[in-house]
């Protein structure tokens, strides 16, 4: 997919481009820069950057990889923060938008980065994701096909950044209880001691799931049935989109999702989705949470109750969250799936 977000040691990730979060001097540190240095080669780094010199706050420099599986290093300088008032935003963004522009100008298919200035620099985690997810998604608008990589250490970097964090916990540890198997009517238990307040808490008997109706004991029913199915997934999903007016770019950018996929979807009737492809398409559309169930039960599928990805999904459809990438931060602190994965 377009981008997502990994545990791991940028050092050892596989890309085109590896973010180093340098310093103006452009030598060795710790951190992310310890490791990009370490993995390159100090030496070799060392003196590709005592080549360059000097490398302003806001903007990026390029090496070579050397011994880190990349072929390029791009070398971005973030802000030190210094309480929000000294112009810090307006770097960071200049940062990524100097970090992409070398991206482009070098052809790189991919890129991998960490959370610019939120370590050592000190610059607030949920305000650094909002600006990466900003400055990510107005690249990925002009370079739909570049794998794009949030690379952070621990999930709880991610978990900070998480809107509305507390109230998902909440939400997510309530949906577990409600389907604990180890929850049960306790009525029952309650009659045989004989309390009168049993009668109180006798549940109500779920309804039976509504059988087929018809006669399907013969083969021309069954063949009836057959030729007069619901749309496929693929058929459903184009519906949609040609009744909001959107074209495919704009579903498969605001999906998280290749063009190619896409061009699957579109070329495949019988195109069976994951379910994080489903939903992230749904998002795109902007569904409420009845019509993503009812666009995912054309591809055989459903949210449930008792699915950890499912019930963070359900809770930012709830709210009208429809950004994949903030929903996919959730899902990343959740150790989930993200969407617009395949």
């Amino acid at each position: 997919m377009p981008f997502s977000i990994v545990r791991n040691d940028i050092a050892r990730v596989h890309a085109d481009v590896l973010v180093n979060a340098a310093n103006e001097r452009l030598a060795a540190g710790g951190g992310v820069c310890g490791a990009i240095f370490d993995g390159a080669g100090a030496s070799e780094m060392a003196a590709a950057c005592a080549q360059i010199g000097h490398c302003p706050t806001g903007s990026a420099v390029t090496t070579p990889g050397f011994g880190l599986p990349c072929r390029w290093v791009v070398h971005a300088v973030g802000p030190i923060w210094r309480g929000g008032s000294h112009g810090e935003r307006d770097l960071l963004r200049s940062c990524y938008r100097s970090l992409f522009a070398e991206v482009a100008r070098l052809g790189a298919a991919s890129v991998a980065f960490p959370l610019i200035s939120a370590g050592i620099f000190g610059y607030p985690v949920r305000e650094a994701l909002d600006v990466a997810r900003a400055e990510t998604s107005a690249f990925l608008d002009n370079h739909p096909d570049v794998e794009v990589t949030l690379v952070v250490f621990t999930r709880d970097v991610v978990a900070q950044g998480v809107a509305l964090l507390g109230e998902l916990r909440e939400y997510v540890d309530d949906a577990y209880v409600d389907n604990s198997p180890h929850l049960y009517d306790r009525s029952a238990e309650l009659r045989e001691l004989c309390v009168p307040e049993a009668w109180h808490f006798a549940a109500e008997p779920s309804a039976a799931p509504a059988p087929i109706t018809g006669d399907l004991s013969t083969p021309d029913e069954l063949a009836e049935r057959l030729a007069h199915l619901d749309a496929s997934f693929s058929e459903a999903l184009l519906a949609l989109v040609d009744e909001r007016g959107l074209t495919d770019a704009q579903v498969y950018r605001r999906a998280n999702l290749s063009r190619q996929l896409f061009s699957k979807i579109r070329s495949r009737p019988d195109y069976r989705p994951s379910k994080p492809t489903a939903v992230a398409l749904a998002l795109a559309l902007g569904l409420t949470l009845p019509q993503t169930q009812e666009l995912l039960a054309h591809a055989g599928l459903t949210l449930s109750r008792s699915s950890k990805f499912d019930v963070i999904v359900e809770f930012y459809l709830a709210r009208g969250v429809h950004d994949v990438m903030a929903v996919n931060e959730a899902l990343f602190a959740f150790d989930q799936p993200l969407l617009g994965s395949q």
